[in-house]
């Protein structure tokens, strides 16, 4: 159809998530040699224009509250230096301790990143 298939975002959201970490010195993969994963508790994508085959985009990635047992972090789609948002969408990760499975503060480096 010559369209982003809708699921694909969801993607796109981990992708730019990660990425996001990552500039700012935090590696997913580090937290979970720490013990500690970020299992997907919540999601919502709202589409509101479709992105097109081989559109560029541009993905903000905006995290409105400092982190704590949980974090929400929300997201804004664009094509490359357009302005019109395509789609905003959200996820709200909990940080969990991969040997009890239990929820625990966030890592002191993750949440000092966001003070």
């Amino acid at each position: 159809m010559g369209v982003v298939y809708h699921s694909h975002y969801i993607d796109y959201f981990e992708a730019a998530r990660t990425e996001g970490l990552r500039h700012h010195g935090i590696v997913y993969k580090n937290l979970e040699e720490k013990g500690i994963m970020m299992p997907v508790i919540d999601l919502a994508v709202q589409y509101k224009r479709p992105a097109l085959y081989d559109d560029l985009l541009d993905i903000k990635v905006i995290v409105p509250t400092p982190p704590r047992y949980k974090t929400k972090i929300e997201y804004e789609v664009r094509r490359a230096e357009e302005d019109p948002i395509l789609v905003t969408g959200h996820v709200t990760l909990c940080f969990v301790n991969m040997e009890t499975r239990r929820p625990v503060m966030a890592p002191e480096e993750y949440m000092a990143l966001f003070q």
